[in-house]
């Protein structure tokens, strides 16, 4: 599971076994757990994070999309 950015104790990564699912990041931190799509920044799952953190996490999930998808493109291959 490549972990493509750290912050604040959050770590951005996707699942090696993600093949054939569309571009997405997961962040993690602790027992929370969220899944966006990078395509549009929607949120495809929440497993509790409060709606605060949710507003911080997809304004820094916007700020490095092109870095995520970058990094989803060269680990996948397409």
């Amino acid at each position: 599971m490549p972990v493509v950015l750290r912050w604040r104790g959050h770590r951005f990564l996707f699942y090696s076994m993600e093949v054939g699912e569309p571009p997405h990041i997961h962040v993690l931190k602790d027992a929370k757990q969220l899944k966006v799509w990078l395509s549009d920044l929607r949120l495809a799952r929440n497993v509790g994070f409060a709606p605060h953190e949710l507003n911080d996490i997809l304004k820094v999930i916007a700020e490095n999309r092109l870095t995520f998808l970058e990094a989803w493109h060269d680990y996948f291959g397409n």
